[in-house]
């Protein structure tokens, strides 16, 4: 299997998510797609409102752990296509910084890779997110299924 870019600076444009499912029309071997967006919650942390996650990454540990998600995922998946992408630096609240997409020939394939993938990107991937309050102050997010 080829190597993929995975990430992306800043945030995934809603242009690049249309731009990815357009270049999936002339695989008329897909039955089903599934979508994941993952979008920064302006949450509230004590007191203090989340305005941005700052991304950062070891970048090479974690493209081989995207590598092992990727083959583990076609392993126990019947899928045709997988893409993974992941935003580094500073995303704003509202703003996507996940965008994972798969393909099979059925939707339920594509249902239960998705959630999957999901949960093994956020136990498995070397990502770290710094969450920056309105106040400029900061703490580490933890990740939760």
């Amino acid at each position: 299997m080829s190597k993929k870019t995975v990430f992306i600076q800043g945030p995934i444009s809603s242009e690049f998510i249309g731009q990815s499912i357009a270049k999936h029309q002339s695989k008329t071997t897909i039955g089903a797609h599934n979508i994941f967006l993952g979008q920064v919650r302006a949450d509230a942390i004590d007191g203090q409102t989340v305005a941005a996650i700052d991304y950062t990454a070891y970048e090479e540990m974690a493209d081989e752990a995207l590598n092992v998600i990727r083959e583990k995922a076609f392993a126990q998946f019947d899928l045709i296509c997988m893409h993974i992408y992941h935003s580094l630096g500073v995303v704003k609240a509202g703003e996507i910084c996940l965008f994972v997409f798969v393909s099979a020939t059925r939707r339920k394939q594509v249902y239960e890779a998705t959630e999957t993938i999901v949960n093994w990107i956020k136990t498995d991937v070397p990502i770290f997110g710094k969450e920056i309050f309105e106040n400029s102050t900061f703490t580490w997010k933890k990740n939760t299924l």
